[in-house]
């Protein structure tokens, strides 16, 4: 996939939000157990804390977060996303991440101005 540049990079970099997700949900729930009382709070500090780092990169995205925090309890969970846009420019990952006691699964979507 070529990347077009005039002057700025428009390319949805999905590995670089990966990183930048997992150091905000390692920085908010790393090294808790999972708290029923808490999801609210921590689900709403990883988004605000990824579209933070995300704006800071200084590319023309307008940014959608998504963050699910269950509990390890043998049940299932399936999600998906499916999108219909720009493939030369938007882009979107998904993060899974998971402690002893739970699954977080972080979706972000990009989508170029």
């Amino acid at each position: 996939m070529e990347e077009y540049n005039s002057g700025e990079e428009v390319v949805f970099n999905a590995d670089e939000a990966s990183v930048s997700v997992k150091e905000c949900i390692e920085g908010v729930i790393g090294g808790t157990d999972y708290n029923q009382g808490k999801v609210n709070q921590w689900t709403a500090s990883i988004v605000e804390h990824s579209l933070t780092l995300l704006v800071k990169q200084g590319r023309t995205f307008k940014y959608i977060v998504n963050c699910t925090i269950m509990q390890k309890s043998g049940a299932g969970l399936h999600t998906a996303n499916s999108c219909y846009w720009d493939t030369a420019t938007d882009g979107s990952c998904t993060v899974r991440w998971e402690n002893r006691t739970m699954y977080c699964v972080v979706s972000i979507f990009a989508v170029a101005l």
